[in-house]
């Protein structure tokens, strides 16, 4: 088996690794560098549980190959929350109700977070849009759409303040 040498930058720590050439970035998220937050589930690209944001852009990380992600600056849901305080979005996510069983919510929230990153004022049908490729099979996306919406009106206003 073929493998090759690559360095990523994941949550703002780069990392040198040996990889197969045919392991995806989720099975290097998870497997070697331990970071679970990221979901493993359809495996084909279907449902947004991987989700990462990579370069500034959402992908599915089970059908990136690790070997493409080299030289990238990579952001998973573990690098959201600071210093012990769970980042605004998340907090969102907790008021409206938005999470239940969990699987989704890793990949809703940074599908969130680069929209919000790109677009501090969303309006719903972006919104939409922007968790498109994520599926949830507990809350009927009400509540994750209004989370999202709810947290952008709070970063503008913490923009906006100067915090």
């Amino acid at each position: 088996m073929k493998k090759s040498q690559i360095k990523i930058k994941v949550n703002g720590e780069w990392h040198e690794l040996t990889v197969p050439n045919k392991k995806t970035l989720l099975d290097v998220i998870r497997e070697d560098l331990h970071l679970t937050g990221t979901k493993k589930m359809c495996d084909t690209g279907e449902c947004g549980g991987c989700t990462v944001i990579m370069g500034g852009m959402v992908v599915n990380s089970c059908i990136v190959l690790a070997v493409d992600a080299n030289g990238k600056e990579i952001t998973t849901i573990e690098n959201l929350s600071q210093i012990g305080k769970l980042h605004p979005i998340q907090e969102e996510f907790i008021d409206r109700g938005a999470i239940q069983c969990g699987f989704c919510t890793p990949g809703m929230i940074l599908s969130a977070k680069a929209l919000l990153d790109q677009n501090p004022n969303p309006t719903e049908l972006e919104v939409k849009a922007a968790i498109s490729g994520n599926f949830c099979r507990c809350t009927g996306y009400v509540r994750i759409v209004n989370a999202i919406l709810s947290a952008a009106e709070r970063l503008r206003s913490v923009n906006d303040e100067g915090i």
